[in-house]
């Protein structure tokens, strides 16, 4: 079942870690978002995470109130001490908790606090999907037989 799969590996895995240090501008961190094409950045110094930059930081916090993105610093407008979640936490549990606190991209770190991830809603969307996918195999191939493959409607 999905919500039983754990974020790391099920969920998170061979992913690349985007951290900015807290003195990047709105603009580069919008730039580097842009060519990653993720939704969010996390924050990080030498001590660890220390916030989280996304599409709503920028929405909400910059452009909203007209802030210039030329000179505005992440630090200034990001998520500071983030919430997060333990790499063996759920999906059933990431999910609960993002939309609880109406969060689309939530840091992993481990038992030092170490970063070593992130999860989005669509990470977490893509593994319950699938899992239905293979429950309505699963169900379909009990009830019409493992052969069972779905024939295509014919045509008048």
């Amino acid at each position: 079942m999905a919500s039983q799969k754990k974020l790391i590996p099920d969920v998170i895995h061979d992913q690349v870690l985007t951290c900015l240090l807290p003195t990047t501008t709105v603009r580069a961190a919008v730039e580097e978002m842009a060519r990653q094409k993720i939704g969010a950045v996390m924050v990080c110094e030498k001590t660890g995470l220390k916030g989280i930059f996304t599409e709503r930081d920028l929405a909400f916090r910059v452009v909203a109130v007209g802030k210039n993105p030329e000179t505005t610093l992440i630090s200034e407008v990001m998520t500071s001490s983030p919430l997060t979640l333990k790499p063996d936490a759920t999906v059933f549990e990431a999910m609960t908790l993002m939309e609880r606190r109406k969060f689309r991209h939530l840091p992993v770190v481990d038992s030092d606090n170490l970063l070593v991830g992130m999860v989005s809603i669509r990470d977490l969307f893509a593994v319950v999907r699938n899992q239905l996918e293979a429950e309505l195999k699963e169900r379909d191939e009990f009830i019409y037989g493992t052969s069972y493959s779905p024939e295509p409607a014919e045509q008048a």
